[in-house]
């Protein structure tokens, strides 16, 4: 049986492909994502680039893949079974997906991406960033046979209200939502505190230069120097935008304001100033 593939290397290099992200070693103590799935080769894929990439080139994240089919049954390697009780489609075997599983580690966190679970959110991202690692099942066909998501207390997770046909692309975007909350990851960390869902509320609008573009102006306050004005018609946006586009996470924002005496103030008098401010008529670096 060939080893698993484990993604990471010491030293990042300039002329490196995503595929050579997958040298030894990995590096103890850092966050670990293993990946249990019919197709290794999808991985990095997307990871293997940008800050997640370079991040997984300095050790700050080990990325393993455990190959299914290497688990498989038979001469065929087969890894999945027609339903019991009929149906369509074919479903992956429970003793194969457990020897995956006690390849990959049974001391951390399992998550099976499954369109049936419970939606990904910056919160659950946060809480995974400050473990260990988690494993993560790539599904397949019609899914994982229940007795082994049971004997392992798999957690299902979704990315959304539609069906891939796999899990890959799903467990990268848990991934990167998680790895770019991992210390150092991301250079400016205060850009993390200011993005969607970071408190409650998608973000507001976001704009540069040139100051004018196809007649459309930046709006005067985000122009004016104000810092106190540019703050509270960034949050009016933001509350403006979530109500009209989340309303769910303006219910949400909205009750938990009830129990915040600071953010119930903020909810019940927001600032007018953006109308009151001067415009600058050049451009800012901002």
């Amino acid at each position: 049986m060939k080893a698993s593939k484990s993604h990471g290397r010491l030293s990042a290099s300039s002329s490196a492909r995503p595929r050579d992200l997958m040298a030894e070693p990995q590096h103890a103590g850092a966050w670990t994502a293993n990946v249990i799935t019919l197709f290794p080769e999808a991985f990095p894929g997307v990871l293997g680039l940008s800050l997640t990439g370079r991040a997984l080139a300095e050790g700050l994240w080990n990325l393993r893949t455990i190959p299914l089919r290497e688990h498989g049954v038979g001469k065929h390697r087969n890894v999945d079974d027609t339903p019991a009780g009929g149906g369509a489609g074919m479903v992956i075997r429970p003793d194969v997906m457990d020897a995956a599983l006690r390849e990959a580690s049974l001391r951390l966190p399992v998550i099976y991406l499954s369109p049936r679970g419970m939606p990904l959110t910056q919160d659950r991202a946060r809480a995974l960033a400050e473990g260990p690692g988690v494993t993560l099942i790539c599904g397949r066909f019609e899914g994982v046979d229940q007795r082994v998501l049971d004997a392992h207390c798999v957690e299902e997770i979704s990315i959304g209200d539609y069906v891939l046909t796999g899990g890959e692309l799903a467990a990268q975007v848990l991934i990167d939502a998680t790895v770019r909350l991992i210390p150092r990851v991301v250079g400016n960390q205060a850009s993390l505190a200011e993005e969607s869902f970071s408190d409650g509320l998608l973000e507001h609008p976001q704009y540069t230069r040139p100051a004018e573009w196809e007649g459309r102006r930046i709006p005067d306050v985000v122009m004016s120097g104000n810092h106190a004005a540019i703050a509270a018609w960034r949050r009016e946006e933001a509350e403006r935008l979530t109500k009209e586009r989340r309303p769910d996470l303006w219910r949400a924002y909205a009750q938990h304001a009830q129990n915040d005496p600071a953010k119930d103030a903020q909810l019940s008098g927001a600032s007018h100033q953006a109308g009151n401010e001067p415009a600058q008529d050049k451009d800012e670096q901002r």
